[in-house]
C-alpha cells in the first residue's frame, strides 16, 4: 500500500458544518468530507482492495465509495489532516490478517481445579442444612 498515492486519490469537499458555533457556521464551510473510490483505486492492488471491501462492508456505499467527514474544529485545513489520518488509519486497519487461533487442550489441573471447587461449595451447601435426627 503507498500511502502517498492514495492521498492523491481522495477527492475533498468542503460544508458548512451543523451545530452550535454562532455566525461562524454560517459563513465558513470547515467541515470536510473525504471521498474515496475502491474500485478506481490504482494505489491498491486486487487482493487488498478485497480485504478492504470485506472489512469495510458497512462503511461503502453501494458503488464502493468510502464517505468520512470531520467538523470537529473551526478550521478547514486542521480538518483535511485529520480526517486524511483517520482515513489512513481504517485502511491500515483493514488490511490487517488476524492470525489464526490454534485449538488446545483444556489442562488437567484447570479441570480438577474446577471440579475441587464444586465440591468444596457443595459440602458448604450441605452443611447449611437442618441436621436429621
Amino acid at each position: 500500500m503507498e500511502t502517498e498515492k492514495l492521498v492523491t486519490e481522495l477527492t475533498f469537499k468542503a460544508v458548512r458544518s451543523s451545530g452550535a458555533g454562532g455566525q461562524n457556521v454560517n459563513k465558513v464551510s470547515s467541515k470536510v468530507v473525504l471521498t474515496f473510490d475502491l474500485n478506481a483505486s490504482s494505489a491498491l492492488n486486487e487482493e487488498e482492495k478485497a480485504l478492504i471491501s470485506n472489512k469495510l462492508a458497512s462503511k461503502l456505499t453501494s458503488e464502493n465509495l468510502l464517505i468520512l467527514n470531520c467538523d470537529e474544529d473551526r478550521s478547514q485545513l486542521k480538518n483535511k489532516t485529520i480526517v486524511i489520518k483517520r482515513f489512513l488509519d481504517l485502511i491500515k486497519k483493514s488490511l490487517i490478517i488476524p492470525k489464526k487461533r490454534k485449538v488446545t487442550k483444556v489442562p488437567r489441573s484447570v479441570i480438577e481445579k474446577r471440579i475441587k471447587a464444586k465440591r468444596n461449595t457443595s459440602v458448604i451447601k450441605q452443611n447449611r442444612r437442618k441436621p436429621e435426627f
